[in-house]
């Protein structure tokens, strides 16, 4: 009976979505990959985004709401996150899949794929120092995930916004303009939640040097 309801917790509402988050990657990355054959593509892959956008939002909000956080959840929440923003960072880098004038520059896909490498390396680490996991994400990380998102969803639709503001006579290339500052935003936030997590993983590992590291948990998220 204790399994069942283990299982059960483990499933529950903002699991599911998480796990939803996670299977609806693979669709984003093939219309992202072949929306230069078919325009509509581009627009369908910004709605499955949005969508999974939302849902990281929706889930964190059930978890509190109901109280069903798991070790489960803290887990597949950031995976979902980091591998979403991952697979758009190196696709909207590549020439075959970069949308046409916002092509994301090497460096910001080194910044944002480095910082995810950093903080799981550093998850590792101290779980090797420590012998406890805990996830807890920072303020800082959080700002960086929203950038992120927000740039990912400005590339996808800059053409959009371009043609728009063409149509309106107002700013030229307004939705490039817009993509491009937010490149540098996530930039700077990125090396933010570097320094953020180092410093909470240091703090961990001193935590536990001390003689404080024998509870339930305890390191980088």
């Amino acid at each position: 009976m204790r399994d069942v309801t283990r299982a059960s917790a483990a499933l529950s509402w903002p699991n599911r979505i998480t796990l939803m988050r996670l299977l609806l990657v693979a669709p984003f990355v093939v219309l992202v990959q072949q929306h230069h054959a078919r325009p509509v593509f581009r627009h369908l892959a910004l709605g499955i985004f949005l969508v999974m956008a939302v849902s990281d939002v929706l889930d964190g909000y059930l978890a509190r709401r109901t109280g069903h956080t798991s070790r489960l959840g803290a887990i597949l929440d950031p995976l979902a996150d980091k591998t979403l923003i991952m697979c758009a960072a190196v696709l909207l880098s590549l020439p075959h899949s970069a949308v046409a004038g916002t092509r994301l520059p090497h460096w910001v896909v080194v910044l944002i794929v480095g910082k995810d490498l950093w903080v799981i390396v550093g998850f590792v680490v101290v779980f090797l120092l420590t012998g406890r996991v805990r996830v807890m994400p920072t303020r800082a990380g959080k700002l960086c995930t929203a950038g992120q998102l927000a740039m990912v969803t400005a590339v996808l639709i800059s053409p959009d916004i371009n043609r728009l503001a063409l149509s309106a006579g107002t700013a030229l290339g307004a939705g490039t303009a817009l993509a491009r500052g937010l490149w540098w935003a996530t930039g700077a936030l990125s090396i933010a939640a570097v320094v953020s997590y180092t410093r909470l993983g240091l703090g961990f590992v001193a935590e536990a040097d001390r003689g404080g590291g024998n509870g339930p948990d305890a390191t980088l998220p």
